[in-house]
């Protein structure tokens, strides 16, 4: 699909799976916790459980770590029938403080893209999650140079983006997305009259998912992120 990008002069990026490997370890997480709770159920109906929990609670807790192990504990009392040891409720918390400790792994050429662009472009990040985590991810990444302003959201939808471009004082016409999630990154932004680049990722949360069928050309997919550049 050939785009015309020559009016745009704001890019935002998503961070999680974007700029820096994230979903990785929840899946990893989830592995370990379905691990630690075979013996009540199988590892399939376990993740069910929990991914249905996550969901259940988003409206509480938010995205992120944090509200991930609130769940995690949760679904372990629901599954175990509250027979759950108090052994292994602190080992379902010491999983997440090992997320939360986990270095931040760039994912390839970010800096090369984000040093190539920031000359031309006013750059921002729109992330959504725990405000703590996203600060401490965004801190030791080293890559708050490249950005003018980084904005932690509690959602992203299409309310959200307006709200924050017209806060920012942004035209939506000369704003220009890149993410991995169909569902947060790309299709708001496109709804709203911006222009979106998909770059995925090779592991997608299942919330996430979305069909895009009949929205297919009104977006551009790239295979990874420094292939942005051939297109700016």
């Amino acid at each position: 699909m050939e785009v015309d990008y020559s009016n745009i002069k704001v890019i935002g990026f998503d961070a999680d799976d974007t700029l820096w490997v994230n979903e990785t370890y929840f899946r990893a997480a989830e592995a370990e916790f379905a691990t630690l709770l075979n013996g009540f159920e199988t590892k399939n109906r376990i993740e069910q459980e929990l991914f249905k929990m996550v969901i259940k609670n988003l409206a509480i807790y938010g995205y992120g770590i944090k509200g991930f192990v609130l769940s995690m504990i949760e679904s372990a009392l629901e599954i175990s029938d509250n027979t759950i040891s108090q052994a292994t409720i602190s080992t379902i918390l010491n999983l997440g403080k090992k997320m939360l400790a986990h270095p931040v792994e760039l994912l390839e050429d970010v800096n090369k893209v984000l040093s190539q662009l920031k000359d031309n472009y006013r750059l921002i990040v729109l992330t959504k999650g725990d405000l703590l985590d996203q600060e401490r991810k965004i801190k030791k990444s080293g890559l708050s140079k490249y950005f003018h302003h980084i904005e932690i959201l509690s959602d992203k939808k299409e309310e959200n983006y307006l709200q924050l471009l017209a806060y920012l004082k942004i035209d939506v016409k000369e704003f220009l997305m890149i993410g991995n999630s169909l569902k947060s990154d790309i299709l708001p932004l496109v709804n709203i009259g911006a222009k979106a680049i998909h770059v995925p990722f090779h592991t997608t949360w299942q919330h996430e998912e979305c069909s895009v069928k009949e929205n297919e050309d009104r977006f551009l997919r790239v295979n990874s992120l420094k292939d942005v550049l051939k297109h700016l």
